[in-house]
């Protein structure tokens, strides 16, 4: 079982696994930015934190990329808003 975000890019999304469950950020990378475009969390991992624990992995490897992100998805644009320590990385 990984707790760990990791960036498929292959799928183009960040993936979470917990309990053999994935749960996934939707995104389009451009040249000098990322478009984060939807979080899917199963309903069986609901209620356990998993979508925040998804979002700030993938908000601290784009940070790590140097990239700025759209955050066209809304639970990541209210993360980063109950977050601000992330608002510098928006486009």
């Amino acid at each position: 079982m990984s707790e760990d975000v990791t960036d498929n890019r292959a799928r183009n999304r960040f993936e979470l696994i917990v309990e053999g469950i994935t749960a996934h950020i939707d995104y389009e990378r451009k040249p000098d930015r990322i478009v984060l475009i939807h979080t899917i969390v199963p309903d069986a991992l609901g209620g356990k934190g998993v979508g925040s624990r998804l979002v700030k992995g993938a908000l601290e490897m784009i940070r790590t990329e140097g990239l700025k992100l759209v955050p066209q998805c809304p639970f990541v644009a209210a993360y980063i808003e109950k977050h601000p320590e992330y608002r510098d990385l928006v486009a």
